[in-house]
């Protein structure tokens, strides 16, 4: 079965086509860095016009490439939540008109899920399993009973974690994003010339995070380090922000592991490629631990496609009532 999966939840607008939920045909993906790196975050208006430049090109380009064409298609599989509305209005504008104009089936894929479902693409993983979503805009711990089903067991109170890298990143001018520069600094930095507060938050919030304060607190000392002398490299600045950004997420794992005795986890989503969280997750001996290939951490269509495979006999229909939504649902289930 082949699904065309379609991706416009951010700034990067993605089109795959994949067969059953594993086997990826082609994953196309245009990224608005440029457009968006002199604002140092992204802006919404700019980010869904863009979409509404590329998409179709991106739709001719991967049926062409693949040999294809829209009667070749099973399905067609969006996003549709969480998101940015007007990005996320052009995909699923764009998968309605496809649906009607073919009359294929359409599904709407939650974006978490399909975050969550990207370690699937490579990787052969029995539920139930821990799945720590880390991105710009999300940093979830859950518990995943099945494909697209899953239960929010922590959060974030204020800032994602991938939002503090691009708030510490523009505080310094190393420009945007924030997380690869801070991730290869990092790896020149002197071991302990700074330190930053590791937050783990009450016993009422043992699942859940807080960056807010170590941005604070980061951008504060950092200041102070600087007028001290060459300690305040951004290499130093960069390794200690890193350490004390990954550690409440490995910490936090650890503990609903224990509790809930489930030793399988999977990590996805952009901050997924930083370097020392994959390193320091990898090498754990207190769970297993699986992630997606570098080039499926970041939003893609391939995830969407894969899932919307497996939501297909749930979603086999026509109905095209379903709107985008800009929060993620507190519990994603049947």
């Amino acid at each position: 079965m082949l699904i065309l999966g379609i991706d416009t939840s951010c700034d990067d607008t993605s089109i795959s086509i994949v067969e059953n939920g594993k086997n990826v045909i082609i994953s196309l993906l245009s990224s608005q860095t440029d457009i968006h790196k002199k604002y140092s975050g992204v802006v919404p208006e700019l980010a869904a016009r863009a979409h509404l430049e590329i998409i179709l090109y991106l739709v001719d380009e991967a049926l062409k490439s693949s040999s294809l064409s829209l009667r070749n298609i099973d399905a067609i599989a969006v996003t549709n939540r969480p998101g940015l509305i007007g990005s996320l209005l052009v995909g699923v504008g764009l998968a309605k008109g496809l649906s009607f104009a073919t009359q294929k089936p359409i599904i709407p894929v939650e974006h978490i899920a399909s975050h969550i479902y990207s370690v699937h693409l490579t990787n052969e993983l029995a539920f139930p399993y821990i799945a720590l979503v880390v991105s710009g805009g999300h940093t979830i711990i859950t518990k995943v009973l099945d494909n697209g089903i899953y239960e929010i067991i922590g959060t974030t109170l204020d800032d994602a974690v991938g939002e503090a890298y691009d708030k510490i990143a523009k505080h310094l001018n190393l420009g945007y994003p924030g997380g690869p520069v801070i991730d290869r600094l990092a790896k020149n930095g002197e071991d302990n010339a700074i330190e930053y507060p590791i937050i783990l938050l009450s016993a009422e919030n043992k699942y859940n995070f807080s960056y807010s304060g170590l941005k604070t607190a980061a951008i504060y000392h950092t200041d102070k380090y600087i007028k001290k002398g060459k300690i305040a490299t951004n290499e130093n600045i960069a390794l200690a922000f890193q350490k004390s950004a990954i550690e409440p997420l490995y910490q936090k794992v650890l503990l609903y592991s224990k509790e809930s005795h489930i030793n399988k986890v999977s990590i996805s989503g952009g901050v997924a490629a930083n370097s020392y969280l994959r390193e320091k997750f990898s090498n754990s001996s207190d769970f297993e631990c699986c992630m997606p290939e570098l080039k499926y951490t970041t939003d893609n269509a391939a995830m969407v496609a894969g899932l919307g495979y497996h939501l297909f006999d749930k979603h086999k229909t026509f109905d095209y009532s379903f709107d985008c939504f800009s929060r993620v649902l507190k519990k994603y289930k049947k």
